[in-house]
């Protein structure tokens, strides 16, 4: 029920009215009488002139000359009737306009993606997305996901997917999409033809990894040392995918990426190659803890989380 904040200048006091008892003021008048302002609006005739004297009460008026037999409005009450019509005719608009927000969401959504998640996965949050919610305006950010994190939290972006582990202090945080990495390397290189490999075998390998801006860096790094006890010689750091592939085919060095990575490279180049125990890549949508979120937005979670969530790929 909404409650409407109603202000009396002349004793400077807030005065709360409900909804209902204006519609039952309104069904009184309309219908000449309590007795069939109740019966048609199904409540009873003491219910109904109780919810009028608390009205009355409340605004410290008389809104009906009960001297006469006939029901006649104060000028008290002709000012209230008018005005309560254009209050629940604007709350009627609002849920109008809300159930209509509700049903064809609207307006920006600005979403932070990686380069590498936005390459892989944004064309068809676009396209499927857009074909369902044509009044809704997707304004994509490219950063690694760290500063996606910083961009979300400080509310210059609306919805970010980046790379897990991050705050749960700080975020929602909703799972998205996991993948195992692969080894990619040049087809004339020792290793091209290999069935699995093991990361101990990548030790004297040169590696061509993304920027310390994203969160892959760190996690190949780590995976290095945690699992095969060596820290990876990088010999090319990049922010582009597109770039690592060039310098992988140049035989410049080999890289991990996302297997799925694989379905944009020149197959006629570049091999991927299992690794045994591979890093998982373990992609969340985070948006910023306590912070409102609109139907635009809501619907954008609701089809993201449908779309990808259930999908894992790291056994493909």
């Amino acid at each position: 029920m909404f409650i409407i904040p109603f202000y009396i200048n002349e004793s400077k006091g807030e005065v709360v009215m409900e909804l209902k008892e204006l519609e039952h003021f309104i069904a009184v008048v309309d219908y000449g009488s309590f007795s069939k302002a109740a019966a048609n609006i199904y409540v009873s005739q003491p219910t109904l002139s109780k919810s009028i004297k608390k009205l009355e009460s409340k605004l410290k008026v008389k809104l009906f000359e009960r001297s006469t037999r006939k029901l006649i409005l104060t000028d008290a009450g002709n000012l209230v009737y008018k005005q309560a019509n254009k209050i629940l005719g604007a709350a009627n608009e609002l849920t109008t306009l809300l159930d209509d927000l509700m049903n064809t969401p609207s307006g920006d959504i600005k979403i932070g993606i990686p380069p590498l998640i936005g390459t892989l996965f944004f064309p068809k949050i676009a396209g499927e997305f857009g074909r369902f919610n044509p009044e809704v305006n997707l304004q994509l950010f490219e950063h690694g996901a760290k500063k996606i994190e910083y961009l979300v939290e400080d509310g210059q972006v609306d919805v970010g997917i980046v790379v897990l582990p991050v705050s749960n202090t700080k975020f929602n945080v909703l799972p998205f999409i996991q993948e195992q990495f692969m080894l990619f390397t040049n087809k004339k290189h020792p290793l091209a033809n290999k069935e699995i490999i093991k990361l101990q075998d990548l030790a004297q390998e040169d590696f061509i990894l993304f920027t310390r801006e994203f969160s892959l860096h760190g996690l190949i790094i780590q995976q290095c040392e945690k699992v095969a006890g060596f820290y990876p010689s990088i010999s090319y750091e990049s922010s582009q995918w597109d770039l690592i592939a060039e310098l992988v085919i140049a035989q410049l060095g080999i890289t991990l990426l996302p297997k799925s990575i694989y379905t944009k490279m020149d197959k006629s180049t570049i091999n991927m190659i299992p690794i045994q125990s591979p890093p998982i890549w373990r992609l969340g949508i985070i948006t910023k803890k306590d912070r409102y979120l609109s139907f635009a937005v809501r619907s954008l979670l609701h089809f993201l989380t449908g779309e990808f969530s259930i999908n894992d790929n790291t056994d493909r």
